[in-house]
C-alpha cells in the first residue's frame, strides 16, 4: 500500500474518531464509516491491520493525554518507523498477519484469537499452519460468538469439576 492512500486511511480514521462517542462506537464502525468517506473497501486484512493500529494508537494517545502525559514528537516519528513484526505487538498485545488479536497461544499451533467477521467479535480457537513464512488459519477449529462465549465460560466451572471426577476414577 503506498504512502498517499496510508496517509488519506489515517486522516479518515482520525476524523471519524475524533467525530465519534468513544464510549460506544466500535473498531467495525470506525473501519465502516471510514470507507464510505473514501469509497473504498477498508476490510481487506493490510487495510483492516492498518485501520486496526490507527484506532489503537489513537485510544492510547487519548489516554496518555486524560493522564497527563503526552506523547512527544521523537516517540510518533518512532512509531511510524516500526517494522512489520514491531507493529504484531503493540500496546503489549499480539496481532497475528491478518491484523486479529492473538489472546494466546495454547500451543506452537493451536492459539485464540479474537476476530471480527461480518460486523461480530467472534473467538477463534484454532489450529494454524506456516506457508510461506505465514502462520494460516486451518478449518481445524471453532469460532464463537459473544454470546456462545458468555454460555461457555460461565460452564467452565462445571467442565473443571467433571474433569477431575473422572481423573479420580482413572486413579
Amino acid at each position: 500500500m503506498d504512502s498517499e492512500l496510508t496517509n488519506k486511511i489515517k486522516e479518515a480514521v482520525l476524523e471519524v474518531l475524533q467525530n465519534s462517542d468513544m464510549e460506544s462506537t466500535t473498531e467495525f464502525q470506525v473501519r465502516q464509516s471510514a470507507s464510505e468517506k473514501l469509497g473504498i473497501n477498508l476490510s481487506e486484512p493490510e487495510r483492516k491491520k492498518l485501520v486496526r493500529n490507527i484506532v489503537q494508537t489513537y485510544l492510547e494517545e487519548q489516554q496518555a493525554k486524560a493522564e497527563g502525559k503526552e506523547k512527544s514528537e521523537q516517540d510518533d516519528e518512532e512509531e511510524e518507523e516500526q517494522s512489520e513484526d514491531d507493529n504484531k505487538k503493540k500496546g503489549g498485545k499480539e496481532y497475528d498477519d491478518e491484523g486479529d488479536l492473538i489472546i494466546c497461544r495454547l500451543s506452537d499451533k493451536r492459539r485464540v484469537t479474537l476476530t471480527e467477521f461480518r460486523g461480530k467479535s467472534l473467538v477463534s480457537i484454532r489450529e494454524y499452519y506456516r506457508k510461506d513464512g505465514k502462520e494460516l488459519p486451518s478449518s481445524k477449529g471453532i469460532s464463537l460468538t459473544a454470546e456462545q462465549w458468555t454460555t461457555f465460560s460461565k460452564n467452565v466451572p462445571a467442565i473443571e469439576k467433571a474433569i477431575k471426577k473422572l481423573e479420580e476414577r482413572m486413579n
